[in-house]
Parts: C-alpha cells; structure tokens; sequence
C-alpha cells in the first residue's frame, strides 16, 4: 500500500501536527477530525485504510467512537490504533474491549507510530477477506463462527463433517481450516490425517475445536499437524484472535520463504547471466547481443501492455536467449568464415542445451519458451521442434525478429554490419516465412516509437 489513507481523530493541535509529520515520513495522506462525532461522520463518509483516535475528547471520546465504528457495516472492518496519554492496563483492555486493533501511548508516538501504523495495515491487508472453512457437525455453532468471522472481514464457508469439508475443498481453496473432532462421517482426526497427507492442502493451517478438554484428543490433533486447539465452550473474541495470529504468521512466513526463493533465484539468474557475459566477451563481435535481444524485446512486450513484472521477465529471457552457446565449441562458435553442414548441425543444438541448463532452475521456468522456440520459423522451417505459426511461443517470435535485426546490423568477422535500412528491408522480405507477421508489425512500431534515438 503506497499512500495509505489515515483519519487522525484528536482534539489537540499539537497532537494533529506531530501525526502529520509522523505521518508524512512513511507516505500516508492524512485527514483530520477534532472530535469522536465528526471522525465518526468521516468514516461513515469516505473511505480511509486505518483510524488513529485519541480517547478523552468532547463530543464523543475515542472509546465510542471505536464502538460505533465496530457497530456500522461500512466501517466494521476498519482497524482502529488508540493513541492515548492513559495507557494503564485498565485503560489498554477498555481499548481493545471497544475493538480497537492497537493501542499506543503517546509519549511514545515518534519511536512506534511508523511501525505499528506499517503493520497494522500489512496485517490487515493480509487478513481481509481471508477464507476460513468451519466444519462442525452443529449447524448452530457453525453459523454463530461463521456470523462472527464474517463481521471481521473474513469470508466463511461451512461444512458438516469431514467428508463434505473434503468435497468442499475441491472448489475453494480456504486459508484456514477451524474443525470440530467428534463428528459423523468423518471425524476430525481422519481429516487433519488425510489433509496433512495431502501436499496440496498440508500448509493451511488446521485449528481443532471440541467440547473434550482431553490431554490425549489435543496431542493427538497436535501430532497430526494442528497448529492450534481451542476447547467448548470458547470466547469467540478468543477465536478470532487465534485465527488472526495464526494467519499473520502463516502469512509471515510465507512471505519469508518467498523471500528466500527470490533471493536464490536472482543469484543463480546471476550466475547464468555471467556466463552469458563470460561467453560473449571472448568474441567483440557478439559483445553485448544478448543485452541489446534483451532491451528490445522487453520494450515490444512493454507495448502489448503486459505488466511491469512480464516486462521484466521478457528482459531476463532475451538475456538468456543463447545461453546454450556456452555448450558450443569456441571454434565453432567463432569460426570467421561459413560454417559445414556438420558445424551448422552443432551450432542448432544450442536452444537444447540452454533448456538443459536452465531447466534445473524452476523460478526460470516461464523464460524457457524462449531459450528453446528463438529459432523457431514463422513458416515450420526452424528449429529444433519445427514449429509452425501460433505454435511458437509470442515472446520466441519476438525474439526472432530482435535477433535477426541485432545480427543483420551488427560486425561479423565475415561480413560488414548492414545498414538499418537495409536490415528493415530483409526483416520485411521475411515477414511470413521467417519471422511472425505480428511480430514484424510490432517490431516495427518499436522502430518508429526510438525516434531519433539508437536502437541498440
């Protein structure tokens, strides 16, 4: 959330500027209320992502003001941080009492505003519209959870017992499951059993709920892979805390692992694209191909009006587009005059040996197309599959055209560079037999959107 939209509600001048400049600091856009009636009105008014309240004002005092927000269906899902100077443990439970999702104290505003404020609208950013799947065999307990996490911005879907939870499963895919264990059917032992046996379903996280306090029932749930155990009778604020706190470390830690996984994969992108580097600065001719292939055509998949991450994407794989050379015998490679039929043979296995190499990086699958169909013609006369038309991959066809340009207008140790009009007119000679028409006509917009500026 880039510019975050926060009601600040407050009676005291002095307060209201210290928020904004607080404030300021991590990007919010700040609207200001100088008592509970009028931020109430606000709130009811427009649309903001978290309120800041303090607690003693006239009108209305922030603890009402909580309440009401809470009480209206147009604001019930708001999160509220209470920022008061009564801030004893008495004060603190009434604020959350009242709904509030924070509580602050103001002598401590400049140190934990920024942060709380951040993870107050991570965690309610993660969390809204969660699905959570309650199976319970008493249509009544499941419809008082199911009226209470909805209220909370959860969406809620039910089921009696484990068989119809498994059925249900098919079709939606909930973020956390909330089980009864005694059941008909199938209880809820079997289902965590069978859900945690499941790769597709063994990371959402299972919470246990029965009207047996047994130590024997809560190990066993627990050794089957429950991440909690809740006994009825239950505070159902308890629930939604528990829920709550699980998903925000679930989520917590899947954003870690993501994290991770992109880490790895950007180093080993890393390693590979310097192999590419590594390998065309043994030759000046190929200098930097696969760069200017990898600009252009991340630039014409730009003008599709693909998103900034397939951009981005499209870049990485015409860096790699001829990563498999590096398979290929320098004197080959770098043979200055024509090539036999037995070296041109050796030369068109490349795009195989670029799939070998990057195959073993999964993160790199969706480049792959690329690597492997760059050859492919228009007309089923390419290689290595001998693909025809719309069988080749869109950004392998775009390719195409940026690497034949890039090669008909770049110095080979056999031929002079040719001109760009010259190149512009072999690219139009081939359009349809070669190189995809469309991709001609896009290429060709590309040309004519650079202006006055290099091409490569």
């Amino acid at each position: 959330m880039k510019h975050p939209r926060v009601l600040i509600v407050d009676d005291s001048t002095a307060a209201l500027l210290l928020y904004r400049e607080l404030l300021h600091d991590i990007g919010a856009v700040v609207t200001e209320a100088h008592d509970g009636a009028e931020g109430l009105a606000l709130a009811r008014a427009d649309a903001f992502d978290l309120v800041i309240t303090d607690v003693d004002m006239p009108r209305m005092d922030g603890i009402a003001l909580c309440r009401a927000l809470r009480a209206d269906s147009r604001t019930a899902d708001l999160p509220v941080v209470i920022a008061s100077t009564f801030d004893t443990d008495r004060d603190i439970i009434k604020g959350f009492e009242s709904g509030a999702t924070a509580y602050l104290s103001k002598l401590e505003l400049r140190e934990f505003l920024g942060r709380t404020v951040r993870d107050v609208l991570w965690r309610h950013h993660q969390l809204r519209r969660r699905t959570v799947l309650v199976v319970d065999d008493s249509a009544t307990i499941a419809l008082l959870i199911k009226q209470t996490l909805e209220q909370n911005g959860f969406r809620v879907v039910t089921a009696c017992d484990g068989i119809a939870a498994l059925d249900l499963l098919t079709r939606v895919r909930p973020d956390l499951i909330l089980c009864d264990i005694l059941m008909p059917g199938m209880d809820g032992f079997e289902l965590c059993r069978v859900l945690k046996a499941d790769p597709e379903y063994a990371t959402i996280p299972l919470v246990v709920m029965s009207s047996s306090a047994e130590k024997a029932h809560m190990h066993r749930m627990l050794q089957y892979g429950a991440a909690a155990y809740l006994t009825k009778p239950f505070n159902l604020d308890q629930l939604e805390v528990t829920i709550e706190k699980i998903l925000s470390d679930h989520f917590t830690q899947l954003l870690r692992e993501r994290e991770r996984l992109e880490q790895e994969r950007s180093g080993l992108f890393s390693a590979i694209e310097s192999l590419v580097k590594a390998l065309e600065a043994r030759d000046e001719y190929t200098r930097g191909h696969s760069e200017a292939v990898a600009r252009m055509l991340a630039d014409m998949v730009s003008m599709t009006g693909a998103s900034d991450d397939e951009v981005a994407l499209a870049r990485q794989a015409g860096r790699l587009h001829d990563i498999g050379k590096i398979g290929i015998a320098d004197a080959i490679l770098f043979k200055p005059g024509g090539l036999t039929d037995d070296e041109y043979g050796e030369i068109k296995k490349h795009p195989e040996l670029g799939q070998r190499i990057v195959e073993s990086v999964p993160s790199l699958e969706a480049v792959m197309p690329v690597i492997v169909s760059h050859h492919e013609r228009w007309d089923g006369g390419g290689y290595p599959e001998g693909l025809r038309g719309e069988q080749i991959h869109p950004w392998a066809r775009l390719t195409a055209v940026a690497d034949t340009f890039h090669a008909l207008a770049s110095d080979r140790p056999y031929r002079q560079g040719a001109s760009y009009d010259k190149a512009f007119e072999i690219i139009k000679a081939v359009r349809g037999s070669q190189l995809c028409p469309d991709s001609v006509e896009l290429f060709f917009r590309w040309v004519d959107s650079k202006g006055d500026q290099p091409l490569f």
